[in-house]
Parts: C-alpha cells; structure tokens; sequence
C-alpha cells in the first residue's frame, strides 16, 4: 500500500502557477479625460443648478403674500358724473391668517401658508390639528400657499391679513375654480360641429365620429384626444384684474369685472406679476383692536 503525502493547505503554490481570475465590473474602458475648454473663469456659470432654476422663476413671483378670499357675488358701480355702469365682483374675506412659512434651506422655495375661515377641532385631523397647535392658529377651514420671490416676503407666524392688504386702483390675479358643468358631450365640450342633420345620419347627429386611424396609425387612441368627459371644475386665473373699492372695516374688496367659479368659492388673490408692483409695504396694516377703540374715542372726547 502507498504512503499517504501530507497536505498543507495553508501553505499556497506560487502566484505564477496559480490561474489567472480576471475580475469583472462595469468600469468604462474608455475614462472621462478633463477637458482643457472648460477651466476659463470667464465661462458662464452652470444654468442646470436648482439655485439657477430659482433666479430664472424669480421674475415671475411675486414680492409678497396673497389672500384667501369669498366669492359673494356681482353687482354694478356708478360713475356720477358720466353715468357709466361697471359690472364688478365683490369679496369678502374671513379671519385670513399667515399659518406657517417655507424656506428654500429647508423646502427647497419660498412661500406663505394662509388659512381662512374657522373650523371646529373636533372636525380637524390630528395630524392638521397639531400643525395648528404648532403654530399657535386657530384651525381654519380653507388653507392655500402663496410663492413669494424671497424671505423679504415672509410674514410673521399668526399675523391677520385684511383688505387693507390691497389698495384701490392696483392690478391682481385671481385664481379659482369654475363651475363644474358635469360629464359633457364633444359638441359642448370642445365646440364639434356634429354629424349632418340628414342624408342617411340616424340617431348620431351629435356623436363625436372616429377617435383615431386602425392598422396605418397603430390601432389604438392617441394620448389627448378631445373626446366627451367631465367639463369644468379645474382653477382659471384672472390675470389684470382692477381692484375697485376697498373696506378695511366690513372686509370687502371690489374687482372690475367677473371672477371665474359660483358664489361662495374661494378666490385666491395676489398681486398681478404682468403689472407693475404695487408701492405699497409688505408688512399688513395693523388691525383694528378694542383697546386701540377705546383709546381713540378717550382721545376725541
């Protein structure tokens, strides 16, 4: 019987008689060599920043906050001494109040949470509740964010917005949403003109006809085809928009003209970015109190 030979297997051949592993990866075979264009300090800076993306919209914010508003409905203004009449809308706001802010360090933008109305805590979420809590704001009903252009524009937490915000013969845009007309026909939602009213057309005068090719257009509907589906409801803005007449007292601001949406919706106001900025501060008026009544009759008598 051979003798048996000791292994040691700790003890490994030399690496020349070892066989070669290659080790896979997906390192590109031809590396990115540094280019000597682009280390000129007079080359523009990178536009594909967030930070460029930001001073691009900056011209299209605004410098402040906006207002939560109630649509209460239309009437007519008389000029005295032409005798002009001028449709106009009239709103009411209700106890608009800034709730929290944004920032660009922590959310990326600037902006102004307002809230409107009032609502019961026992209706409210506790998720929102606490976010009223937080802030040391009553629960509000109606709770909208307004973009402002810098942290110039942020007011301060709990302040009370009134229409003293907005003075006569300044522009806005209003923003709310138009009446929901419901499921609708192509006729009435897109303006079709129909199918003949004769000459062999039964009960399809107002179908809307073909909605795509078959086999040459690859049998199928292409993506935003006008078809019958649900009209109205979606926000309309209102850019240019006169204010008229304000009351600070009753909370009333008039606008020229029609503003989208039925009566009792809300309408979101700012001042209009295709204008010239109102010159007026970006702090609200302050508002009227008892004590201060008080010690303004004390002062006239």
């Amino acid at each position: 019987m051979a003798p048996k030979i000791s292994v040691c297997w700790t003890k490994l051949p030399p690496s020349f008689l070892l066989p070669s592993i290659s080790r896979r990866s997906i390192q590109s075979i031809h590396p990115p060599r540094p280019s000597r264009f682009n280390n000129h300090p007079d080359l523009p800076v990178l536009t594909s920043s967030s930070t460029a993306a930001l001073e691009r919209k900056a011209y299209t914010l605004p410098l402040r906050t906006g207002l939560l508003a109630i649509k209460k409905g239309m009437t007519a203004l008389y000029d005295p001494d032409s005798g002009k009449r001028t449709p106009c809308t009239v709103l009411q706001l209700d106890r608009c109040q800034v709730i929290a802010h944004k920032t660009r360090r922590k959310n990326g933008y600037f902006a102004v949470q307002v809230g409107s109305g009032h609502k019961e805590p026992r209706n409210v979420t506790r998720p929102q509740l606490g976010h009223f809590s937080a802030n040391g704001v009553s629960p509000k009903r109606h709770v909208s964010e307004f973009r402002v252009r810098g942290e110039e524009g942020l007011l301060g937490v709990g302040e009370v917005l009134g229409a003293g915000w907005f003075q006569e013969g300044q522009f806005v845009d209003a923003r709310a949403n138009c009446r929901g007309m419901g499921f609708a026909g192509g006729m009435k939602r897109h303006g079709f003109s129909g199918q003949p009213a004769s000459h062999g057309i039964s009960l399809t005068h107002r179908a809307m006809g073909s909605a795509g090719q078959s086999q040459g257009g690859g049998s199928r509907v292409l993506p935003g085809k006008k078809m019958p589906g649900r009209m109205g409801g979606q926000q309309v803005t209102t850019q240019n928009v006169k204010v008229l007449k304000v009351d600070e007292e009753k909370g009333i601001i008039v606008l020229n003209g029609n503003i989208s949406g039925p009566d009792k919706t809300i309408v979101k106001l700012q001042d209009a970015i295709k204008k010239p900025w109102p010159a007026i501060s970006s702090s609200p008026p302050p508002t009227p109190t008892f004590a201060g009544a008080v010690e303004a009759a004390a002062a006239a008598r």
